[in-house]
């Protein structure tokens, strides 16, 4: 398929336009500044891993094509904490971004574009016209093709200007640790910090800031070896290798190395890192070449499913954010944020196992089969064995119970509605925890990490009527983007301390809870994501997802039907008809007339393959898109509604 099939009808590009610019050396950047090169806008939101993933996938892009080509980052914010310049200015140092980003709290340049998911990208060539828009994560190569033929293009034509872009880099600050992200007390009192932001993971003694030793060399990578020479690429979550294990899996400490989408393994004693699980390459959903073969032949065409089993290095991960033992299991568990899965790892056999969740994002409960997760984030195992989950994009606490492993929420209710709310633990809320703790009272202290605070959980009490909820409180506030938590005992003198990694604080702060807790009970307030809305008819809608696939691709119906289209509404009275799960991309629904707002949840999926039929092991990709579309029923509203999946 020819490339240009992607690109949209010439459009005059809109102007840049927010509260302001970082990485440019303090000046603004308009259209007119970039006129001569090639513009990629990506929409992103820090909070969002598939737009960490897209950072990552445009970095080679930028490195090959920087005399030609200028990435402009637009950060549109989901939270109310990213819309904080403080906190995205921390975000763009974290993330290593290297290119020009628009502030964007209000969603002016979101909304001039049209932009309807985080990510999304929308090249503009050197003339001022957008040429294609896209959704989603996995568009390397065809954004790759789509810039080679613009560069030809428009060289020919005289209209392109080679040279520097307006990137300025921001001065480095030095500091022990950079970043940190979670961390383990070792049986000395020593503490294992992930120092993310070094892409390293360092021993710190007991007093929580004496730097002992480095796991790493501290430049971004995938590397084994020494701890000299060994690299990492922002590990986060660390756990210890219960005592009996140790001598027979070579490895103290296991750690989710996450932009590698590996684990890895470190052996206290010499410093030696080893990988354990994942290939280094990111699973993308539904893709055939996920699990490799060990013969050497084709990749195993695998149904990715829960109970799904395979060694460990033959498998694709995706952003691993946590990992935690549990015993109950057998078996260590993965907090898989990159596709919103737990997994289990197991060192003794050296294979992985899809835990729970169906690669969907949402807040989804019950069986492990059909539950939904949106970026799980922190772990722990209670002394009962209960495994507590932060997942992070629904705001939610949640447990597994590894006897059914089915699932529970006990604070949370979606994707869009967060705050900082104590009190029952039904209409309490949280905003984007990382970090989660299981105290040995039964109770769970919380990362709240959007809110810098650290919150409490009290499930009800033994004996308490089916459906009574838990409570919550507020244990601290004012902390800087809290990550991850450590229980310290025997150290507060009737009471425990536990540690806090400050990761925008660059910092580990203890706090001393005394016994008998009980934390401060605040309402600082409900939120929900705010995003321009849709207004669209009552009656019949039609919804046409637009999928293009990529350059030399083609539809891929080797194994059934290549498309699938999910749509569910909030509340659910809003759709009359068209709810469900079907195969075409296109679907009539029926508008409820009395319903006067909502969301429209739409998950599209199309699956596409190398188109040249002399190509013996064809690349094949499962194209796939989350969408929740705000959206306001008027009357002599649009009755369809468009949303772009390219290939």
């Amino acid at each position: 398929m020819n490339p240009s099939s992607v690109r949209l009808p010439k459009v005059r590009a809109s102007e840049l336009v927010g509260r302001g610019w970082l990485n440019t050396g303090g000046k603004d950047v308009s259209l007119a500044d970039l006129r001569g090169k090639m513009v990629i806008l990506d929409f992103w939101t820090f909070c969002c891993v598939n737009c960490l993933h897209v950072l990552d996938e445009l970095r080679e892009l930028e490195a090959a094509h920087r005399d030609v080509l200028v990435v402009v980052g637009v950060h549109s914010p989901k939270f109310v904490h990213e819309a904080d310049p403080v906190a995205l200015a921390a975000a763009v140092e974290r993330y290593e971004v290297h290119h020009p980003v628009l502030d964007d709290p209000e969603l002016v340049t979101w909304s001039a574009y049209t932009a309807r998911a985080w990510p999304t990208l929308v090249v503009i060539d050197p003339e001022g016209y957008v040429v294609a828009q896209m959704a989603g994560e996995g568009h390397r190569h065809n954004v790759e093709v789509l810039v080679r033929d613009l560069v030809a293009e428009h060289e020919a034509k005289g209209t392109l200007h080679r040279g520097d872009g307006p990137y300025v880099p921001p001065e480095p600050v030095a500091s022990t640790l950079r970043f940190p992200a979670k961390a383990v007390a070792l049986p000395d009192g020593h503490l294992l910090v992930a120092d993310a932001g070094h892409h390293r993971v360092v021993e710190l003694a007991a007093d929580g800031e004496t730097l002992l030793r480095a796991f790493g060399s501290g430049a971004r990578g995938s590397v084994d070896g020494g701890p000299d020479e060994a690299r990492f690429s922002e590990p986060n979550g660390l756990c210890l290798v219960p005592d009996e294990a140790r001598e027979r899996l070579g490895y103290d400490v296991l750690v989710a190395d996450t932009v590698n989408h590996a684990l890895r393994g470190i052996r206290l004693s010499d410093g030696q890192v080893t990988t354990v699980a994942g290939t280094g390459e990111q699973f993308m959903v539904g893709a055939a070449d996920n699990v490799r073969s060990a013969a050497g032949g084709p990749p195993v065409q695998a149904d990715v499913r829960v109970g799904f089993t395979a060694p460990a290095r033959d498998v694709r991960l995706s952003s691993p954010w946590d990992v935690a033992w549990s015993a109950g299991l057998g078996a260590f568990v993965v907090a898989m944020a990159g596709h919103h899965t737990l997994w289990t790892f197991d060192g003794e056999h050296g294979t992985v196992t899809h835990l729970a969740g169906t690669m969907n994002e949402g807040l989804v409960d019950g069986d492990p089969a059909q539950a939904w997760f949106a970026q799980p984030s922190g772990l722990a195992v209670a002394p009962d064995g209960q495994v507590w989950i932060a997942d992070s994009e629904t705001s939610a606490l949640r447990r597994l119970d590894p006897a059914d492993r089915h699932l529970h929420a006990a604070v949370g209710t979606g994707l869009f509605d967060f705050g900082h709310r104590d009190g029952t633990a039904d209409q309490a809320l949280f905003q984007h925890p990382l970090g989660v703790a299981a105290l040995p009272d039964g109770s769970v202290l919380v990362a709240d990490t959007y809110n810098g605070a650290v919150r409490r959980y009290v499930p009800p009490a033994p004996g308490s009527p089916t459906g009574t909820p838990g409570e919550v409180s507020t244990v601290a506030t004012g902390l800087a983007e809290p990550s991850g938590l450590v229980v310290l005992t025997g150290s507060g003198g009737d009471g425990l301390v536990v540690l806090v990694v400050e990761s925008a604080a660059h910092r580990l702060t203890r706090l001393a809870l005394p016994a008998g807790l009980v934390g401060e009970v605040l309402d600082a307030g409900a939120h929900r994501t705010k995003r321009p809305v849709t207004d669209i008819a009552a009656g019949e809608l039609r919804l046409d997802v637009v999928f293009t696939p990529a350059a030399g691709q083609k539809y891929d119906d080797r194994y059934g039907p290549s498309t699938r289209l999910q749509v569910s509404s909030t509340p659910p009275e809003l759709l009359l008809d068209g709810a469900g799960d079907a195969v075409p991309l296109t679907r009539t629904l029926r508008i409820n007339p009395e319903v006067a707002e909502g969301v429209l949840h739409v998950t599209a999926h199309a699956a596409s393959c190398d188109a040249d039929p002399a190509i013996e092991y064809p690349a094949c990709h499962l194209n796939a898109q989350d969408w929740g579309v705000p959206v306001r029923v008027v009357p002599d509203a649009p009755t369809t509604l468009t949303l772009p999946l390219h290939g």
